[in-house]
């Protein structure tokens, strides 16, 4: 099973590729793009674990993103309220909500392929939790996370 897991359209992202539970490559945008915790489409990040894993897309079976937009909307709504953010700031981040909303999309107009894998939105902690669990090697485990 070929898995490729994104961090993206969030500070710090990143692409991780992982084949039959191995990492094969991991890479963080900024090293490409020389701008400190890139937030966006790793394109450069997708480009190079799929050279390091000898891949093309057809070969990808899931793709884990780190957001699922429908999470914590209460949160984020308690915090505007309580914060009260700069608009410019509210609208980016309904913006990278958005894009990780449609990450498929943006992947397929990119590469211009039409993706066989399935996607997945991921919490973001759940995430965290899975990258520690999944590539372990152990059948159990008990993980533990806070916010």
């Amino acid at each position: 099973m070929t898995i490729l897991g994104l961090n993206a359209y969030h500070a710090d992202s990143a692409a991780c590729l992982i084949v039959d539970g191995k990492v094969v490559a991991a890479a963080e945008e900024e090293r490409f793009r020389r701008i400190k915790h890139w937030a966006g489409l790793p394109t450069n990040a997708i480009d190079y674990c799929l050279h390091e894993g000898r891949l093309r897309w057809s070969d990808v079976d899931h793709i884990a993103i780190n957001r699922q937009p429908s999470v914590n909307n209460w949160r984020r709504l308690h915090f505007v309220l309580t914060h009260r953010p700069h608009p410019k700031l509210i609208a980016q981040k309904i913006k990278n909500i958005r894009s990780a909303a449609s990450i498929q999309t943006a992947l397929e107009q990119k590469y211009g392929v039409e993706l066989k894998a399935t996607v997945h939105h991921v919490e973001h902690h759940l995430a965290h939790l899975a990258s520690a669990f999944f590539v372990s090697g152990f059948e159990e485990a008990a993980c533990r996370f806070r916010c």
